[in-house]
């Protein structure tokens, strides 16, 4: 039988409990990336002034998201970033046992759409603010709470900009992405681009007279497949990650009105997942080249209004830090790890190296097999791990 969070208690200490509680507050805001995240980011900024800790908000351009960040302790250089992403994913058309912007406890899980990704690390986050103020840092802990994550990792770039025209200069980072507390120090980094194949409409009858938007565009489809065989069989490889080499795949596909007409238009989705070294404009280059090179003038024999545009709807770097840097094997003693990995899906890790050069890893509560489905959920253990972990973290760089 589900227990609501005001009357469950079960395996949370007292003081433990307050993370809970944050958890909830945090999940009840809808901040599904298409909605605005002020609401959190404002109860987030009222909740560190009682600690007499002053926020900046750095906006998008329509001033209906904001970035959040905070310094606790002295404006120093050095210190530790914890930074989440405040944004989450739909919920439409899923089937949900519980309620997906309330927390609902069931035994050591608290289930809730944005629970895992990412909620949990930033009420852990939030949980040690009072702790923080009340060191004696010799060093500061920043906080940096971003938007839009979700949908092209989009509103953190601002708040790195802002960051480094105040010639912030802090230490290290943690990224508290779904990691079950597991220290990962690398990604993949991604592209998502659309391509648009303008044809020329005819009679099915007359063929030769019209350009086939969609027999045009399944030949990109298809370099696009083997560009990504020759990254599979003679690219470079990491065996750290699950599939040791860069990837490009097709996902969405449309065009055409009618069996008996010349489609004049093909539309598709194509997605690249890259090692961290990798040269993402270079992978991208072998197909626009295709396209531009070798079909393009094939269909402008026809007609010269005819062509094919790439837009890039989505651009992300991997991320990647040597095992052996003194603070990733902190953080993986602190945490007990034997091993460090890395994972597929991309983070806000590899802009906070771009943007700072800021050693950075991905750490948090969750698993992110779980994210994005209905029924997400944390477990209360691994919250509990996280903030024991970060306040390791912040003694070890901000209190020496």
């Amino acid at each position: 039988m589900d227990t609501r969070l005001k009357n469950s208690k079960v395996g949370v200490s007292q003081n433990d409990q307050n993370v809970v509680t944050l958890l909830s507050k945090l999940v009840a805001f809808d901040t599904t990336s298409r909605e605005s995240n002020l609401a959190l980011i404002n109860y987030c900024a009222d909740y560190l002034k009682i600690y007499g800790i002053d926020t900046t908000l750095v906006k998008n351009a329509e001033g209906t998201k904001a970035n959040l960040w905070a310094t606790i302790g002295p404006h120093v250089d050095g210190g530790l970033v914890l930074s989440g992403h405040t944004d989450c994913v739909p919920v439409d058309g899923q089937e949900w046992s519980t309620p997906p912007f309330e927390v609902t406890e069931r035994g050591e899980r608290l289930y809730g759409r944005g629970t895992a990704d990412m909620k949990g690390f930033l009420a852990c986050a939030l949980h040690l603010v009072p702790e923080f103020a009340a060191m004696n840092l010799t060093k500061p802990v920043h906080l940096a709470f971003s938007y839009d994550e979700e949908v092209g990792v989009l509103g953190v770039r601002d708040l790195l900009s802002y960051v480094a025209e105040k010639r912030v200069r802090p230490g290290f980072c943690v990224v508290g992405e779904p990691t079950s507390m597991d220290v990962v120090n690398g990604h993949k980094g991604g592209r998502l681009y659309e391509c648009v194949v303008s044809g020329l409409e005819a009679h099915s009858s007359l063929t030769p007279k019209g350009v086939n938007a969609i027999q045009f565009g399944a030949q990109v489809i298809s370099h696009i497949a083997h560009v990504a065989s020759d990254l599979e069989s003679g690219g470079e490889i990491d065996v750290d990650f699950d599939v040791p080499y860069s990837t490009l795949s097709t996902g969405i596909v449309s065009g055409g009105t009618a069996g008996n007409i010349i489609p004049s238009e093909c539309k598709f989705i194509f997605e690249m997942r890259n090692l961290p070294d990798a040269d993402q404009d270079e992978i991208f280059g072998r197909v626009e080249q295709f396209a531009r090179e070798v079909l393009v003038p094939q269909m402008k024999r026809v007609s010269d209004s005819c062509n094919i545009h790439f837009r890039k709807i989505v651009s992300y770097p991997g991320h990647n830090i040597s095992p052996d840097h003194p603070m990733v094997s902190r953080a993986m003693e602190l945490l007990g790890c034997c091993t460090n990995r890395k994972v597929a899906f991309g983070t806000e890790a590899g802009l906070f190296q771009q943007y700072l050069k800021l050693p950075t890893i991905v750490c948090g509560p969750g698993d992110i097999g779980v994210a994005h489905k209905p029924d997400e959920f944390v477990p209360i253990p691994d919250l509990i791990r996280c903030v024991q972990f970060l306040r390791s973290m912040g003694t070890t760089l901000c209190q020496q």
